[in-house]
């Protein structure tokens, strides 16, 4: 369990759409307003969960059209952000809405967000810990990414809201921009490679 448990937080707390926006929902609106959003990314993240662990989200990517045009779609939206971040200038540059996103758009993003889909299937088709017991080890695996889950999405929002309030030198911010964007880049590549 202690690997499983590693590889969630790892999987995780590594820069993708749904932490970035919840950094920036922090950072552009505050905590609360992070939190509330984040609670919908929660509750997005467990229905894609349930998709992968339903075969739901494996009979719709085995249809070789729609997985190309998600990929397609999933990709240019993190090229997208990757790009705004790192042309952000002297700002911070999270993703940023023009009005405060509530649960509903964390809600939403979930099923889009291709981090999730990957870093789902690998934590629930692999890492056996019951291999006699499978509503036992899905139910543990659920427990165990929810538990790492909320605090890092947490804390995510709470970084975002905490250098809002910095008065860091624009030199740092730039740093900051590209740092962020070559993450989201590397998240891009990922998913190319492995396509």
């Amino acid at each position: 369990m202690l690997s499983f448990a590693a590889a969630v937080f790892f999987l995780i707390i590594t820069p993708g759409p749904g932490v970035l926006s919840a950094a920036g929902v922090g950072a552009a609106y505050g905590f609360r307003s992070g939190l509330r959003y984040v609670l919908g990314l929660f509750i997005g993240n467990n229905l894609v969960i349930l998709a992968v662990v339903s075969g739901l989200a494996a009979l719709i990517l085995a249809t070789p059209a729609i997985r190309t045009v998600l990929f397609v779609a999933s990709t240019c939206y993190l090229l997208y952000l990757a790009l705004r971040v790192a042309f952000a200038g002297s700002k911070v540059a999270f993703v940023e809405a023009q009005s405060e996103p509530g649960i509903m758009t964390g809600i939403l993003l979930q099923p889009i967000n291709p981090k999730a889909y990957a870093v789902n299937t690998a934590l629930f088709s692999g890492f056996s810990l019951f291999p006699d017991a499978l509503a036992t080890e899905i139910l543990w695996k659920l427990v165990i990414v929810n538990v790492i889950w909320v605090p890092i999405h947490v804390g995510w929002v709470w970084f975002g809201d905490t250098l809002k309030r910095l008065d860091l030198p624009e030199r740092t911010h730039r740093r900051i921009n590209y740092a962020m964007a070559a993450s989201m880049l590397l998240v891009v590549a990922i998913a190319a490679l492995s396509a």
